[in-house]
């Protein structure tokens, strides 16, 4: 069977986001029940990124400076992220998870990864041998692209 890559890519649009949805789903259920939605998606994107500005984090969620800025503030003050000066550029400042910050992501990215696998658990061995060849194919062409990247994260 041909399919051309513009097929290729409708079927990967059609896709995506109904995984998306899972993944997004599940990740916010396992949140702690005091952590607001933008404040998770501050400590996954921060997780993602090394060396992340909390301008690249405020970009991310549609906020403006000011408001990240506070979001932040929170975070740190209940020792989920610290700030330092960049390593190589003092005047900019850099995002880290604590320990507490990192293992409240990894929590919610096993539950996550649990759900997901009990949604492919009704594949066969080759389905998911396939899915997998799929899924490390797709890796690298997607890992160098920017808003590939962000709509990941989403």
């Amino acid at each position: 069977m041909m399919v051309s890559p513009q097929e290729c890519a409708h079927d990967v649009l059609e896709t995506v986001p109904l995984i998306m949805r899972t993944i997004r789903t599940e990740m916010r259920n396992q949140r702690d029940a005091d952590l607001t939605v933008p404040e998770f998606r501050t400590l996954t994107f921060i997780a993602r990124h090394e060396d992340a500005s909390p301008s690249q984090v405020a970009e991310h969620l549609g906020l403006t400076l000011p408001s990240m800025t506070h979001l932040v503030d929170g975070l740190v003050e209940r020792g989920l992220v610290v700030r330092q000066p960049h390593h190589r550029d003092r005047r900019r400042l850099i995002l880290s998870l604590t320990p507490l910050g990192d293992s409240t992501v990894q929590m919610a990215r096993a539950a996550a990864q649990a759900a997901l696998a009990n949604k492919l658990t009704g594949l066969s061995t080759a389905q998911l041998e396939t899915v997998t060849q799929a899924m490390r194919i797709l890796r690298p062409i997607f890992t160098s692209s920017q808003a590939a990247q962000t709509i990941m994260e989403m």
